[in-house]
């Protein structure tokens, strides 16, 4: 059975989106953004190479740990904080039901 979760995401203009997500599709927040065309690139396709789909979470939801791959990024990311995660390591579920993020600001 699918479910429909709501996540909302903060632009970097501060606009609030309330998006609908499937959780039976195996997406992550990387393509939940891109689907509805915020400003999210991806570069990397979700390989937590790039660090261009780089979020804030702003909602106590508990998130899997973070893989090596994934803190390695975000040493090497701008604007980095404690609460940093990349979207594509968000994979969508309905435990997620309510997560709340804020899109990093791109570097130069």
């Amino acid at each position: 059975m699918s479910a429909i979760i709501k996540v909302i995401v903060i632009d970097r203009e501060g606009t609030t989106h309330e998006l609908e997500a499937p959780t039976d599709m195996n997406m992550n927040m990387m393509e939940l953004c891109k689907s509805y065309e915020l400003p999210v690139e991806g570069t990397c396709g979700g390989m937590a190479m790039c660090a261009s789909c780089h979020m804030y979470v702003q909602s106590e939801h508990e998130l899997p740990e973070m893989s090596e791959d994934e803190e390695a990024m975000l040493d090497q990311a701008f604007f980095v904080e404690d609460n940093s995660r990349l979207g594509c390591q968000i994979h969508l579920a309905e435990s997620l039901d309510g997560l709340t993020v804020k899109l990093a600001e791109v570097g130069e």
